[in-house]
């Protein structure tokens, strides 16, 4: 009976425990979404027929560490590489999103340092009296000074869930300062193409200029001489002062994009310039068959992802709410009415004692607190779905521009080949007195405008090169080749 009666008070003591164990066992979790997709079939390649030939469409794992090279490179213009080092040390952009970084990493350190044991150091010096002391209503001093350690035991994940949910929200943050490095790389690269396109047309519109005031000087010696009326001169002034308007339309225009280089790189607008290229950038060959696998390195996909992932850790924090908490505090030191006694051995005093809480009527906030968390992970979900259907759209976009516009830049060759021919046949003609002044003129406004076209054209096929760039998250790898 003796033994009995010693050992149940010792086994009634470890239920409370057991059932709070048995509790963890039955905690269910929100399940894991998709890994990349978040239910997207992904296919095999992108711009191709996917059910004619019955391949199979391919799950594309999270790959957003994946190396995408220096990508910009492939335009082969020494200009162009310099800016886009520049825009990676002073964008603007780019340090914001490292500062939000740098907080994301500080709050997991936060969140893991919740689950490691807490030392505090403490001491003071009390003067009181009342009942709790030992002379009663005589006042007394007491001093103390010791050490507290106490540690939060995660039986139900809670702390655990936290710092996962911190991990995802750093490694989110980490995708995006990857984003804003491939947006700022685009835009530089957009950007410089673009003024170099400016540059090559203002080129042309000064050509077609000099054209025109040379034909407007033999236009007026040939009134002066009485062969032509006022008339033709009035025609081909207003050509003149019309083209010269042109000019000065591009020059603006390459004004502002200089200025928007300048902000991209980090620098002040004024003073700034674009050293002259040597040559024209090449144009990158699109590689066929880029696998559509290659889109897992989005980091804008990446980081949708870890939001999603994030957010399904936190329902789980939420859901640990209802549980139990339970702390295992302890404290040591020395405590003394008198100063001078206090660090002596008889002065040692110490504690230890676990605590339990346990929430029974909260108004709903635990059920309100879990379901807003599970909003948040359906929000989270429908983005992220909403992020990859976004990224597929791009791509194949600009798969589909670059096509067309390889056909569209071959036809515009060969307008441009037949307005310059007709231009040479109609100035020998003029000159010769066999054809008007306007069939001249017309020809060669014909002529600077397939060239001007020409030129967009090309402009185009870069803009849409570094889209596809950009939606596919870097390059393609080394299948990649370059073209003049």
């Amino acid at each position: 009976m003796t033994e009995r009666s010693f050992s149940f008070p010792r086994w009634r003591a470890l239920v409370p425990l057991a059932a709070a164990l048995a509790l963890a066992g039955c905690m269910t979790q929100p399940l894991a979404p998709p890994p990349a997709h978040a239910g997207v079939a992904v296919p095999a390649s992108f711009g191709t027929a996917r059910t004619a030939d019955g391949a199979p469409w391919t799950v594309a794992p999270p790959a957003e560490a994946q190396e995408r090279g220096a990508w910009w490179r492939s335009f082969q213009d020494p200009v162009l590489d310099t800016l886009v080092e520049r825009a990676g040390t002073g964008n603007t952009s780019i340090q914001q999103a490292a500062a939000r970084l740098a907080e994301a990493r500080a709050l997991l350190r936060s969140a893991d340092a919740n689950r490691a044991v807490q030392v505090g150091a403490q001491g003071g010096v009390a003067r009181q009296a009342g009942a709790n002391t030992a002379g009663g209503a005589t006042p007394s001093t007491l001093a103390t000074a010791g050490l507290n350690v106490s540690y939060e035991l995660d039986l139900f994940g809670r702390l655990s869930q936290a710092s996962d949910a911190a991990r995802l929200d750093a490694d989110a943050q980490a995708a995006l300062l990857q984003s804003t490095w491939l947006m700022a790389q685009a835009d530089v690269a957009q950007a410089y193409l673009q003024l170099r396109a400016v540059q090559a047309e203002r080129v042309l519109v000064d050509e077609s200029l000099a054209a025109y005031q040379g034909t407007l000087r033999l236009t007026q010696r040939r009134f002066q001489a009485g062969d032509v009326a006022e008339l033709d001169v009035a025609r081909v002034q207003t050509e003149v002062a019309s083209t010269e308007s042109e000019a000065l339309a591009l020059a603006r225009e390459e004004q502002t994009l200089t200025h928007a280089i300048a902000v991209l790189v980090g620098e002040v607008a004024s003073g700034f310039a674009v050293p002259a290229a040597g040559t024209d950038a090449a144009l990158p060959v699109i590689p066929p068959g880029v696998p559509g696998t290659v889109l897992a390195r989005r980091p804008d996909v990446a980081a949708a992802q870890a939001a999603v992932l994030a957010a399904q850790a936190r329902v789980g924090v939420a859901q640990a709410a209802w549980f139990p908490a339970i702390t295992l505090t302890g404290s040591g030191g020395y405590a003394s009415p008198e100063l001078s006694d206090l660090f002596k051995w008889s002065a040692r005093a110490w504690s230890a004692a676990a605590l339990l809480s346990l929430p029974i009527f909260d108004g709903g906030r635990r059920e309100a607190g879990v379901q807003g968390a599970q909003a948040r992970l359906d929000a989270a979900l429908a983005a992220h779905r909403g992020q990859v259907l976004t990224a597929f759209r791009e791509v194949e976009d600009q798969l589909g521009a670059l096509r067309l516009l390889e056909g569209q830049a071959e036809a515009q060759d060969r307008a441009v080949a037949s307005a310059r021919r007709a231009t040479q046949l109609s100035d020998t003609r003029y000159r010769n007195g066999l054809v008007s002044q306007l069939e001249l003129l017309d020809a060669r406004r014909s002529e600077l405008r397939n060239r001007r076209q020409a030129l967009q054209v090309r402009t185009a096929q870069y803009q849409a090169t570094v889209r596809l760039i950009r939606a596919l998250g870097g390059g393609w790898g080394e299948a990649a080749a370059t073209a003049g």
